[in-house]
């Protein structure tokens, strides 16, 4: 079996989103990602957004997934729980997503039984990002 440590990365998470534009301006406005590459594939009826802190294949990154004639949200299920993303200032960036009209589900502070702060957002389709502070 090869080394998975040395052979393997990560590349990307992806998700489905009802709202291309929306989901971009939320994950490249307060979130401060950019946007890596963009493609619509008319023959497939969907568009890819690549969103992410750093080029790929270096970083892992979010692919956003628009279905074109999608009428009703995607459910969520059980099974997925959160991304999570590092940031300097977890309050800081709590402020910019609501000032940005989206929605803080659990305010920064520190975690349970520990001192690490986090905080909880999600975007326009529902899908929650832990914040973690990395000073």
């Amino acid at each position: 079996m090869p080394d998975a440590a040395a052979n393997y990365r990560m590349l990307h998470t992806m998700i489905r989103v009802m709202d291309l534009d929306k989901s971009l301006a939320f994950y490249t406005g307060p979130m401060g990602m950019k946007l890596l590459r963009k493609r619509d594939v008319p023959d497939g009826k969907y568009s890819l957004a690549f969103v992410g802190y750093g080029d790929e294949p270096e970083h892992a990154v979010v692919e956003l997934t628009h279905n074109w004639g999608q009428e009703k949200p995607y459910e969520l299920g059980t099974g997925f729980g959160h991304l999570a993303v590092g940031v300097p200032d977890v309050a800081g960036v709590c402020d910019q997503v609501t000032k940005a009209g989206g929605k803080v589900t659990r305010a920064p502070g520190p975690v349970k039984f520990g001192t690490t702060v986090i905080a909880f957002v999600e975007d326009p389709d529902g899908y929650k990002i832990e914040l973690i502070e990395r000073k």
